[in-house]
Order: C-alpha cells, then sequence, then structure tokens
C-alpha cells in the first residue's frame, strides 16, 4: 500500500467515525430534549439539553483520530484511559467556544453515576447536575441501541432491560420520565440513526 493510499484509508476510517458520532448526537439530543420536556423542564433548559446532547462527545472526535475508528471494548487499558479523557476535553472545547458554564458542566458531567462509579470525578446523586443527569441515560439507550464492531444493536425493549439491571447508576425520576418517552412517544423517529449514518457518509466522501 503506498502512503497516499493509506492516508485515504486513514481518512476515510475517521469520516466514517464522524458520521457515527453525529448521527449518536442527533440521537441523543432528541432524547434529551423529549425527557426535559416529559419533566416539565422550561423550554429554554429543554433546548439547552438538545444542544449539550448534541455536543456531549465533542472530544471524543479529536482523539479518536489517533484511534482510527477503534472502538472502546477493542482498546487497551491504558488506551481506555485516554478515551475517559473525552469528558474533560469535551467541556473545555465547549467553554473556550462561549457555551454557558451550566451547559458545559453537563457536558462534562454526562459519564458520572449516581453511585459515584463515573468519571472523570465521581460524582454522586445532587453533586451531578440534572442536566448531565438526562444526558447519562439519553446517551446509553443510545449506545445500547446502535450497532458497534463486537455486537449488534439492542432493540428498545432489551436496552431498557440492560438499563434497568444498572438502575443504580441513575437519577430514578429522570429515568421514569426516559421510560415514558420510550413507551409513548414516536421512538422510530428519534432512534433513525441508519439513514442519517448513509447521509452523512455521503456528504463526507
Amino acid at each position: 500500500m503506498n502512503k497516499n493510499a493509506g492516508y485515504r484509508k486513514k481518512v476515510h476510517i475517521i469520516q466514517l467515525s464522524l458520521a457515527k458520532e453525529i448521527s449518536h448526537g442527533m440521537c441523543v439530543s432528541n432524547l434529551a430534549l423529549a425527557v426535559a420536556r416529559e419533566m416539565k423542564l422550561p423550554e429554554d433548559t429543554c433546548y439547552e439539553l438538545a444542544v449539550a446532547g448534541f455536543l456531549h462527545d465533542v472530544g471524543k472526535l479529536e482523539l479518536k483520530k489517533y484511534l482510527y475508528g477503534r472502538e472502546e471494548d477493542t482498546l487497551t487499558i491504558e488506551e481506555m484511559k485516554y478515551v475517559r479523557m473525552h469528558a474533560d476535553l469535551s467541556a473545555k472545547i465547549l467553554e473556550q467556544n462561549g457555551y454557558p458554564k451550566h451547559l458545559v458542566e453537563w457536558v462534562h458531567a454526562h459519564h458520572e453515576n449516581c453511585d459515584g462509579s463515573g468519571y472523570p470525578r465521581n460524582l454522586t446523586r445532587e453533586e451531578i447536575p440534572l442536566g448531565a443527569r438526562i444526558i447519562r441515560i439519553c446517551d446509553v439507550f443510545a449506545a445500547l441501541t446502535s450497532d458497534r464492531p463486537y455486537r449488534k444493536s439492542f432493540d428498545a425493549d432489551a436496552a431498557v432491560e440492560l438499563m434497568i439491571e444498572e438502575a443504580k447508576n441513575y437519577d430514578l425520576k429522570v429515568f421514569l420520565a426516559f421510560l415514558n418517552v420510550i413507551h409513548e412517544k414516536d421512538l422510530d423517529v428519534i432512534l433513525d440513526k441508519g439513514s442519517t449514518e448513509q447521509y452523512l457518509g455521503a456528504l463526507l466522501e
């Protein structure tokens, strides 16, 4: 393989990763908006959660350039620690671009768990901003219902069952609102990730 071919291959992998991350962000954004509205939060807050949901993994795009599209379950322990820097990096990018402090904090804390087992700061329950608790749940569901190299996507019911097994991680009020959204809203529209990835992939070729 010549240098140009190798370069094009790496760029293509990065582009496919970008399409998947944008699609994932759109799904989390749609879910976060629906959950926030289900919880009767102010409309301004609902809108900001939609923005935060879309941008929550922006730091991962920077990190993935150095991992060439490899998924988390194929990474070494050292690489996993590196990827987990994305919450810090995402918050830093948003802060540098003038996003509100509370929105930056939602993104920074979107991998924190209510039992203190999350990252990057091992926050617990009320220490975690409500916006981050909402994004956390939406992010997990969006990930479970997506195809990964090491597994096929779970359907919505199977994904919810897996999340119930890890309920200690989540804010119960948020989780109940999320369940109402999953069972009552137009989930096919929210989870329409396949066509989004195809469209974005075509644009990036």
